[in-house]
């Protein structure tokens, strides 16, 4: 295994200013302001927010550390990337806490950054004291910043419960990286899966206690309810396959050891959108809706092939495909919710998604890799479109599903997920199960140019 010499000189990066996401309104018909239940209030866009963020951080983390294991030539850019992140995330902590807190915030987060290059380095450098210092600076940052939450929001975190979080956190990224270092790729996909999950619990922790601590900045809305949690659970899944898709991509034109191991985790976020199908009904469903993600997909690897083998005419073939992809699946999405989800409006983001992957692809392989790196965290970014669309028209469509019956009686200790990553998919299914049941959707037939075959 080849391992990179470089060190924390990519600190010193620019940072960039944060990426503006375009509202979903276009896609939906229906108004969704002042309704309850909603999944566009205050406090759900403030979790949004956070998801949209640390989401990001855990899969552009595991990207940093395996381009580093890797000692790969976009090292610098993807690390770039990773910091770019972090002063975003700054900037959501200091529109609550102020400038003072957000940039103090930063430092910290950024110091943690910092702790796991030295891990990768002293890997690559076959050092075992001085990755034991990274794992002891680790644990001590995990303490200091844990106060800091805790303290920013009035004790509603607690401490000990915020560092179990930050220790599974760690765990996680390291286990991630590990594996990548011992060519064990199914593991390191495995764990970094996890660690992106469960970095969804902290969105849900942290945005649950802001709101409590500022109920009027957020309109007397709460974080945490179950059109909230189903938004949330799209913002995970569509983002993750977009994040996976551009591993699977670049994995695919490098040849890389690990491009079969990105392309199973790739195929397994498309397993669990559609095992929520079929398990309402049945494995027919599951296996058409199954057909009709991972098409799109395969004209991706298409377009990849076409790329490597310098085939002009086959990477036209596989636009076009994706093309004819976008046309079905938005027709198929505007019958199931009745028209509250316009096509023309989705296969326009379906559109941006395609041409974002494409960009970002096609700028890798020619070495421009910042071109690269600004598109990855846009087509990330942009997945929170659908996720917003398609969850207002569901909530819209069957709101007596998402009403929240009991409300908590006080804050969750456990501010930075806990186990949040084994409860994430149980929640992703039942919700989704909920709303296809409702919906009636097992008269999923292909459709093209808008009207059933």
């Amino acid at each position: 295994m080849k391992f990179s010499a470089k060190t924390k000189k990519w600190l010193a990066v620019p940072l960039s200013l944060a990426l503006l996401i375009p509202t979903a309104g276009s896609m939906v018909s229906a108004a969704q302001d002042g309704e309850m239940p909603s999944v566009t209030t205050p406090a759900v866009e403030l979790r949004t927010t956070l998801d949209r963020y640390l989401g990001e951080h855990a899969y552009l983390a595991i990207e940093t550390m395996r381009k580093g294991a890797e000692g790969a030539a976009d090292f610098e850019q993807a690390a770039a990337a990773l910091s770019a992140n972090t002063t975003d995330l700054a900037g959501a902590i200091a529109s609550v806490y102020g400038e003072e807190a957000g940039t103090q915030f930063e430092e910290m987060w950024s110091r943690h950054i910092g702790f796991f290059v030295d891990y990768v380095t002293a890997t690559a450098e076959e050092d075992q004291v001085a990755k034991e210092e990274a794992l002891a600076n680790l644990d001590n940052y995990r303490e200091e910043f844990s106060n800091f939450l805790a303290s920013a929001t009035g004790e509603r975190l607690e401490a000990g419960a915020l560092a179990e979080g930050l220790q599974m956190h760690v765990n996680q990224l390291i286990g991630a990286f590990d594996a990548f270092a011992a060519e064990d790729f199914d593991k390191a996909y495995e764990y970094g899966r996890k660690a992106i999950s469960h970095i969804y619990g902290v969105s849900d922790g942290l945005s649950n206690a802001i709101v409590d601590q500022f109920p009027d900045k957020f309109e007397n809305t709460t974080a945490d309810t179950p059109a909230a949690d189903l938004r949330s659970n799209l913002n995970y899944l569509l983002t993750e396959h977009a994040g996976l898709a551009v591993t699977a991509m670049q994995n695919g034109i490098d040849g890389s050891a690990d491009f079969e191991a990105s392309a199973n985790a790739l195929a397994a976020n498309t397993t669990d959108l559609s095992a929520a199908i079929a398990s309402v009904y049945g494995e027919e469903a599951g296996t058409q809706f199954e057909e009709m993600w991972a098409a799109h997909i395969g004209n991706f690897v298409e377009y990849v092939t076409a790329t490597g083998a310098e085939d002009e005419e086959a990477k036209t073939a596989a636009i076009e495909a994706l093309n004819n992809y976008r046309a079905e699946f938005s027709a198929f999405i505007e019958t199931a919710t009745e028209g509250r989800v316009v096509a023309e409006g989705l296969s326009e983001g379906l559109q941006m998604h395609v041409d974002k992957l494409i960009t970002a692809f096609d700028s890798y392989v020619v070495e421009d890799y910042a071109t690269a790196y600004e598109n990855v965290r846009t087509a990330y970014a942009h997945m929170l479109n659908p996720a917003k669309g398609l969850s207002a028209a569901f909530v819209d469509q069957f709101p007596e599903n998402f009403v929240a019956t009991k409300m908590p009686t006080e804050m969750p200790k456990t501010g930075l997920g806990g186990t949040a990553q084994d409860e994430s998919f149980a929640w992703v299914w039942v919700s989704l199960a909920a709303l296809l049941a409702a919906a009636g959707v097992f008269a999923m037939k292909r459709v093209t140019g808008g009207k059933n075959e």
